[in-house]
């Protein structure tokens, strides 16, 4: 229960008890730093209701808390603001409560209630994960571990688009130009060797286009017949008819590719609970438009495309069936969702994580799905995030620009292994303890990066930025992490028992108070769907601690009571940065 839980009913009584008045809501802030206290209570609200000025109104129910509320030890008033200082003894109580709780923050599944589906990377089956599914992985993957630990039951999915256009060029140029290469012929991960041929179609169709064009051709004409797009375009209308040849292709490359993704998110450290294929699914949603129809959501239009007209809500009307009875895009994300509720009919909330050029797109569907009168569709939610860029600008798959995700974790890892060893700090480790930090700390320097900005901002990717062991980084606090595993190491005492300290110092007391408000950050973090809540939080703890750390003294107390507390303190503001960086997806080391 945080701090404005527990004053909210004595409050509530003082104001009864001295003004004879009944208040729903009890208004709270943090205290400014200029001020003594822990927590403020803002009076104007109540100036209203209660004919007085703030600072006898203040007065009175300060007055009031202190003695009435064991917790509350003084108080001062500042213009409408009433300065409420707590007791130390509510931190002492509140610290060996939670002492031993190694899952402190977390709130247990509630398996009676409804479930939620995060869905992320969701990848084409032409090239290899880059750089934006990086971000997309990383935020997917720390959103639903957050919603977990908000105490919810979650389900991690995907689905894969392993059909199409984009599918069938890296086919076909395999075949014209693969003299049976293979990833164990190539010794090329099997994503890679499908995303070079991916980029060998792009330059032989530009190739073919320039011919076209030096003919007489227009660019347009000369991209519509080009040899090598029309034989693409065969491949794509044989798969669908379901020729043997193609679709033994088509399963020998995809495979190549799912093997390759999931290296990479092993290396990445994000898992899958439940698959979907495009393929599977890319026929859902056809039987929904007529209900759709039946129902008077939709409408038919004279050459037989039926279409839903959304203009009352501010959006326009979109197409989906064509006048052919194809479905688009739109008529099959309708028929994954309810298919998806129906494979797992626990669901009852889906978060989608889609890039922000999306953002239309769901608007829309969530619509139509209220519409189609699903109760489950109020509980979905739109994960909108930015893009990456770079320092050398956008990335284009076609042209083979982008930035690799195996190669950029490899970079990060080679990065984190510089600054190292020009920092000198790992004479004594092995070979493998020193591979296995430098990649601990690379990719905690990528996630943390990633991970701290509001998901709906564009980021600007800096590689060596990341991998600082000074401000805002992800090795600045697993070395904070690492430096209190050290003192807990030498402590050579008992520190397991209850602590006892009767009194706090200012440092101790104020990172009791950042410790607390653990719990309701995963709950804000969860509610808003942003692991940026999470990773700032956990700067703060880093930056509450270093200053503990620099104004007392911890092993070097004389004070055997005040010694062990400040072991206890550090140890569990390791155990909340470690539970916090899993949140994250990150790891952090022993040592360092």
């Amino acid at each position: 229960m945080s701090l404005s839980q527990i004053l909210t009913p004595s409050i509530q009584s003082a104001i009864q008890a001295l003004f004879d008045i009944t208040v729903d809501k009890i208004e709270f802030q943090t205290t400014r730093k200029e001020f003594e206290g822990d927590i403020t209570m803002v009076l104007f609200p109540l100036l209203k209701m209660i004919k007085s000025n703030p600072a006898e109104l203040g007065n009175k129910i300060g007055d009031y808390l202190v003695e009435n509320v064991g917790e509350v030890a003084r108080f001062n008033v500042v213009s409408g603001f009433l300065n409420i200082v707590i007791a130390d003894r509510y931190y002492l109580n509140f610290f060996n409560e939670i002492k031993d709780n190694s899952k402190f923050g977390y709130v247990t599944p509630n398996h009676e209630e409804k479930a939620i589906m995060v869905e992320y990377s969701s990848p084409n089956t032409n090239k290899p994960l880059h750089l934006g599914h990086v971000r997309n992985n990383l935020l997917g993957y720390s959103v639903a571990e957050i919603i977990k630990a908000s105490g919810k039951k979650v389900y991690k999915t995907q689905i894969i688009n392993d059909r199409g256009i984009h599918i069938c060029k890296s086919m076909l140029a395999w075949e014209k130009f693969g003299y049976g290469e293979t990833p164990e012929s190539s010794n090329l991960k099997g994503d890679k060797l499908v995303g070079k041929y991916y980029v060998e179609f792009d330059k032989a169709y530009k190739a073919e286009i320039s011919q076209l064009i030096e003919t007489g051709k227009t660019e347009e004409e000369a991209k519509k017949q080009a040899p090598i797009i029309i034989e693409a375009q065969e491949m794509l209308k044989k798969w669908e008819a379901g020729d043997e040849k193609v679709i033994e292709l088509w399963k020998m490359m995809n495979q190549w590719v799912y093997d390759g993704f999931a290296a990479t998110y092993t290396n990445l450290g994000v898992d899958f609970d439940k698959y979907y294929y495009e393929s599977n699914t890319y026929l859902l949603g056809k039987d929904v438009v007529q209900v759709g129809l039946d129902k008077g959501v939709f409408e038919k239009d004279p050459d037989g495309s039926v279409w839903i007209d959304l203009t009352d809500e501010g959006l326009d009307r979109k197409i989906v069936l064509r006048s052919d009875g194809t479905a688009v895009y739109m008529t099959q994300d309708i028929g994954t969702a309810i298919q998806r509720v129906k494979d797992m009919p626990d669901v009852g909330g889906m978060v989608y994580t889609v890039g922000n050029e999306q953002d239309y797109h769901f608007k829309v569907l969530f619509l139509i799905l209220k519409k189609l009168g699903f109760d489950w569709a109020s509980s979905l939610y739109h994960l909108s995030y930015g893009m990456v860029d770079l320092p050398s600008g956008k990335m284009k798959s076609r042209e083979g620009t982008v930035v690799d995700a195996d190669d950029l974790m490899q970079d990060m890892t080679d990065t984190a292994k510089q600054i190292s060893e020009d920092l000198g700090k790992l004479d004594s480790y092995s070979d493998e303890e020193k591979a296995k930090l430098y990649k601990t700390i690379g990719l905690g320097a990528l996630k943390y990066y990633i991970l701290k900005v509001d998901p709906k901002k564009r980021i600007l990717f800096n590689p060596e930025e990341s991998v600082d062991f000074a401000g805002n980084t992800g090795p600045f606090i697993q070395y904070t992490y690492a430096r209190i595993q050290s003192i807990i190491r030498k402590a050579d005492f008992d520190f397991s028992v209850k602590t006892i300290v009767e009194e706090l110092h200012e440092k101790e007391k104020e990172l009791v108070k950042q410790i607390e408000l653990f719990p309701e950050v995963i709950q804000n973090a969860a509610q808003n769907h942003s692991p940026a809540l999470i990773a700032n939080y956990t700067y703060d703890l880093v930056k509450e601690y270093n200053s503990f750390y620099q104004s007392v003294h911890i092993l070097g107390e004389i004070d055997l009571t005040k010694k062990i507390f400040r072991v206890q303190l550090s140890q569990k503001v390791a155990e909340v940065i470690k539970s916090a960086f899993a949140l994250l997806g990150i790891e952090v080391p022993e040592r360092m």
